[in-house]
């Protein structure tokens, strides 16, 4: 039950089917291929996902059945560009459609209005930046984004800025592995992190130390890269450099 009631939007959540992965790869599988009652079940078959990402937005006066509208159109649309090849379950990349999708409705309904013109930058910007992502393998940069949407890079940064919703350093981000990455995990710094560690990383402790755990906290700390950017280097998932650098730290703590 949601929102205290059965029905939302015209449809018993009650009844909603929820789908196997293994269905669910059939399914993905025959739509890439144009079947649209495939298409169409595995819609029908995900609404339970839509509803557990829009409970997090309850609170804002929001209509649960506005709110339930755009989630849907988020999930199309991750239905629509998804591929096997990005290789996360469908969930991992549907989620996060399906909240910006209903991030944006709410941005846009909201009381502070950004300007259309820098909202119509932001969308492509976004738009660009996915695509680029599926074909590139790793995260665009801003220059390959801007020349992308083919506007200058300051007016795809402020676009993008005028857009986002600010959030917490703490704000957990999902991970398959079950282990907690917070966004501040994400955050690289070529300056106050790197003062901190040539101040703590004596060599006495840091001799102590695996190979591997010394070149993440060399491309961390002294490169000032993230660890999105450290896991696609050395090939591991962000989950493992994150538990790396933390163990790796807690031992040269222990030996200081």
């Amino acid at each position: 039950m949601y929102y205290g009631k059965v029905e939302i939007s015209g449809i018993n959540t009650s009844k909603l089917k929820v789908l196997t992965e293994e269905e669910k790869s059939e399914l993905l599988e025959k739509t890439a291929k144009g079947d649209m009652k495939a298409r169409e079940e595995l819609i029908n078959g995900n609404l339970r996902l839509v509803l557990s990402v829009i409970q997090k937005f309850t609170g804002r006066g929001e209509s649960p059945d506005d709110l339930f509208q755009v989630g849907v159109i988020g999930l199309i649309k991750a239905i629509d560009n998804f591929s096997s090849e990005f290789g996360v379950k469908f969930s991992t990349y549907a989620v996060p459609m399906i909240e910006g999708e209903v991030k944006r409705h709410i941005r846009d309904s909201g009381q502070i209005r950004v300007s259309r013109s820098l909202r119509d930058t932001a969308y492509k910007a976004m738009q660009a930046k996915e695509k680029l992502t599926a074909k590139l393998g790793r995260e665009p940069t801003i220059d390959e984004i801007a020349a992308k949407v083919g506007c200058g890079r300051e007016d795809v940064v402020i676009s993008l800025e005028a857009v986002t919703e600010p959030i917490s350093l703490y704000e957990p981000v999902f991970s398959d592995t079950g282990d907690t990455v917070y966004v501040m995990d994400q955050i690289g710094d070529s300056n106050d992190d790197r003062n901190w560690l040539d101040e703590i990383a004596l060599k006495e402790a840091i001799s102590s130390l695996g190979a591997r755990e010394k070149k993440i906290l060399n491309l961390r700390f002294l490169q000032g890269k993230t660890q999105v950017e450290v896991a696609n280097e050395i090939g591991i998932s962000q989950a493992q450099v994150s538990r790396l650098e933390k163990g790796a730290l807690g031992k040269i703590k222990k030996e200081l």
